[in-house]
This record gives C-alpha cells, structure tokens and sequence, in this order.
C-alpha cells in the first residue's frame, strides 16, 4: 500500500497558501489547510482541495499559540501519522515607520511570522525524523528579509528570521533527508498588496508586473517533489528579476 503524504500549510485560507494548497492538492499530497480560526475562507480552500480527491484535513488555530499549536498538531499526528512536508507561509503586516511604530505592531508581526515558525515546525520536526524517510520544510519568507523595505522593520526582522532558521534548521535535518529551504516571494498580488505598494514597487521590477500566488505556489510545489532531494538551505526569490 502506497503511504499517504501529509502536507500541512500555515495561512491557507487565502492567497498563497491558499494556492499552494490546491496546487498541492492536484499533486496528490494529503494536504492539511490550516487557519488561525475557523472561517469561510479556509473551508472554501479545503472543499475546493477536497475535489482533487485526496484526504484533506483542516485545522484552525493561532499560531502565535505555543501551547494550542503544539497541542493541535501532536493530535493531529498521533491520529493520521507523520507529516511528509510543511508549508510555513502563515503571517501578517502591520507597515509603519520605525520611530512611531506601536510596541504592539512590532510584538504582533514577530510572533505571528517569526515565533509562528517555531511553534508550528518544532512539534513536528521530531516525528518527521521518526518516519525514517525523506521530508520536505518550505518557508515563507519575503523579498523584505532580504533588501529591507521601508516602513516594515518588523516584517522584515521576522523574515530575515525566518531565513536563518531555515538555513540553520536544514543543516540540522541534512542527514535525515528532510530538506529546508525559503522561498522569497516578491510583490505579489495578494490581498496584501495595496494600489500604492504597487504604484511605488513596480518600476524597479524589470518584468513590470506583479506575480502570482500561482506562481510561487509552482516554485513550493516543486520543492515537494522527490527531485527536489539534493536542494536544501537555499533560499529561491520569485521577483520579476527584481534586484
């Protein structure tokens, strides 16, 4: 009987990871489509997943909740099994100037995109080992971890974060098969995006044009696969050639 690939993605409910969960729903991965609460959003993406004919699974809770998360996702193992792959691309902005930004905004964006990671990925890490085969971790990073974006120190510290503990994780997890790399998504057209970043970003992007959650969701998708086993502490930019 052939072993039933478990993939869970952060942030589902809507643009990436909401692509990235379909995308890999095609694929044949059992995906499990997370959410920070229940919501219409998030099970508009698990019906839609559940049409590609896998086993889909869904889960809703905060990730900035260390205890909820580790709770959650320790059930959720002990009764369907290890995960083959996680998809961490949960987070959010909270744009501002470093000098007026409310102590809140800074706590709120590094626990939800930064401490987020650790919360989620460390109850898993050690059942993945167990499994004795290969895996796969992809994080969501951004363009902002690696240039710095103005009016967004704390998207940016959490990004940049979130690179080196990736690249510090997949030397840790070399010899066990399992890789980890970032993706660095560029501007793309979520609902993140407004008019004005557009208007500002574009001209210095040599495609003019924003990209996709599609697209990115292509690159993740790929790093899933078997033949993605030798790419490991890499972080891949989807920009437009931005530089």
């Amino acid at each position: 009987m052939t072993e039933r690939l478990s993939v869970l993605i952060t942030g589902a409910s809507r643009g990436i990871g909401r692509a990235t969960a379909l995308t890999l729903a095609r694929d044949g991965y059992d995906v499990v489509v997370h959410g920070s609460r229940p919501s219409q959003d998030l099970q508009n993406t698990f019906e839609e997943a559940c049409a590609f004919g896998g086993r889909p699974r869904m889960l809703a809770f905060d990730v900035r909740d260390r205890q909820t998360a580790a709770q959650t996702l320790e059930n959720d193992i002990a009764a369907h099994g290890a995960y083959y792959g996680i998809v961490v691309n949960a987070g959010i902005t909270a744009d501002g100037t470093f000098a007026a930004m409310p102590s809140e905004d800074w706590e709120r964006v590094i626990d939800t995109d930064l401490n987020g990671f650790f919360n989620v990925v460390q109850p898993m890490v050690m059942p993945m080992v167990r499994r004795r085969k290969p895996g796969r971790i992809v994080v969501v990073s951004s363009v902002s971890g690696i240039v710095g974006n103005r009016g967004q120190v704390n998207y940016s510290a959490a990004k940049a974060g979130l690179i080196g503990a990736a690249k510090a994780l997949a030397v840790e997890l070399a010899s066990r098969a399992i890789t980890v790399n970032a993706v660095a998504p560029g501007l793309i057209d979520t609902g993140m995006v407004t008019e004005e970043i557009k208007a500002h970003a574009l001209p210095a992007i040599p495609m003019r044009r924003t990209g996709t959650p599609q697209e990115v969701a292509a690159l993740i998708a790929f790093l899933m696969k078997p033949e993605a086993g030798y790419i490991t502490r890499q972080v891949i930019q989807v920009n437009g050639g931005l530089s």
